[in-house]
């Protein structure tokens, strides 16, 4: 788990084909420092496995459902990436609580430079939108922001400037696709209210299951 608190700006170093896979070697320092083989670190908001330790940083393997469902299928060497190690048990959480998986990705369709903050506008599908609302906790690329607004397939975030020089918010642009996790309470609160809701045949065992003797 983690919490959208992003530690480190890596650096693309290389990238490899490993079959389907793809092999993301980053070039990074504070999230490497007590890394081992096997430890999970947040990429753009995507849990990845650490697969190899280098001087400079570290190795993580991408499956291609990955790719297929977040903005690293368009990573290119050179590029800056968003990092978080795990959260550890005695630790705070500062922003909320992240998994580390994507639901799916946005686009930027606007950035506007506003007193003391910045309004980043995201397109999202109707899918994900349904579960973003206003003030509600948002993952973009790793981060953990709030929502300002939400109107049908687009949100706008008010992101203060020690979020934008420390994330790579600093260096997106309008039409850049970005990795969107929502919030994982509101997944469950849909699963719950979906099966309160669903129609139950009346039989001997439901019956029996809700206190009822037949």
């Amino acid at each position: 788990m983690f919490t959208g608190i992003i530690e480190e700006i890596g650096r693309i170093k290389n990238i490899r084909s490993n079959y389907e896979n793809s092999l993301l070697e980053i070039q990074a320092e504070k999230v490497v420092a007590d890394a081992k083989i096997g430890s999970s670190i947040a990429v753009n908001g995507i849990c990845l496995t650490v697969v190899e330790i280098k001087k400079t940083g570290f190795i993580a393997e991408v499956t291609k459902e990955t790719l297929l469902k977040s903005n690293l299928s368009g990573i290119k060497t050179g590029q800056s990436v968003n990092l978080e190690r795990p959260l550890k048990a005695n630790g705070r959480l500062d922003g909320h609580i992240v998994m580390g998986h994507a639901d799916g990705t946005g686009k930027i369709s606007e950035i506007k430079r506003e007193k003391g903050s910045w309004l980043v506008t995201v397109e999202v599908s109707s899918g994900l939108a349904v579960y973003i609302v206003n003030k509600g906790s948002i993952t973009v690329d790793g981060i953990s922001l709030t929502v300002t607004e939400c109107k049908g397939d687009v949100f706008t975030l008010n992101v203060i400037p020690h979020t934008i020089e420390n994330t790579t918010l600093k260096e997106r642009v309008c039409g850049d696709k970005v990795n969107i996790e929502v919030d994982v309470m509101a997944k469950y609160a849909e699963k719950i209210s979906a099966k309160k809701t669903e129609k139950k045949e009346l039989t001997k065992e439901f019956l029996n299951e809700n206190g009822y003797t037949v």
